[in-house]
């Protein structure tokens, strides 16, 4: 009795690893990097945990979940509300609308995509931010981001599929 009692709470847990992983996710976005000569920037890891649950687990990572997350990253960043959420939320439907193009191949071709979909990410999110402070703001961190994002990513992604692999077992 008492097994099929944990068996059960480790599925609810295992179904939210997704979940949890990109609010964690969204904690490591807002940790600076003090890099010498550069502004505070931190790899968009959220951008990361929405782009590799897509592919891999969309079922398990609702819109609402992005949503939520994206508003607490722009809370804790104190960036214009709902920036984070809609940028996630296209990467998310671009993804999907894209899936049996990644699923299944090679880390190289995740990869490209995640690199279009950062920088897609990055421009939209330099776009509405000079649109609502109404002046062109410099590109330069965004740029730094996207290329931090990229280059961070497969190291994120391995991490999220030893997490997938290991408790993901629904």
């Amino acid at each position: 009795m008492k097994l099929a009692f944990l068996q059960r709470d480790t599925g609810i847990i295992n179904r939210m690893m997704p979940l949890l992983a990109t609010l964690l996710a969204v904690l490591a976005s807002i940790i600076p990097l003090q890099l010498p000569g550069f502004a505070v920037v931190t790899p968009a890891f959220a951008l990361m945990a929405v782009y590799h649950w897509s592919i891999y687990r969309p079922d398990l990572l609702p819109y609402a979940a992005i949503f939520a997350a994206g508003l607490l990253l722009d809370l804790l960043n104190g960036a214009p509300l709902g920036i984070s959420s809609l940028t996630l939320l296209l990467v998310r439907a671009a993804v999907l609308s894209q899936r049996r193009l990644f699923a299944g191949r090679s880390f190289g071709v995740v990869w490209a995509g995640f690199v279009v979909a950062t920088a897609l990410a990055t421009a939209l999110e330099w776009l509405v931010v000079s649109v609502l402070y109404r002046l062109v703001l410099d590109l330069r961190p965004f740029l730094f981001q996207g290329v931090l994002t990229i280059s961070t990513y497969p190291v994120a992604s391995y991490l999220f599929v030893r997490l997938q692999r290991n408790l993901m077992r629904a």
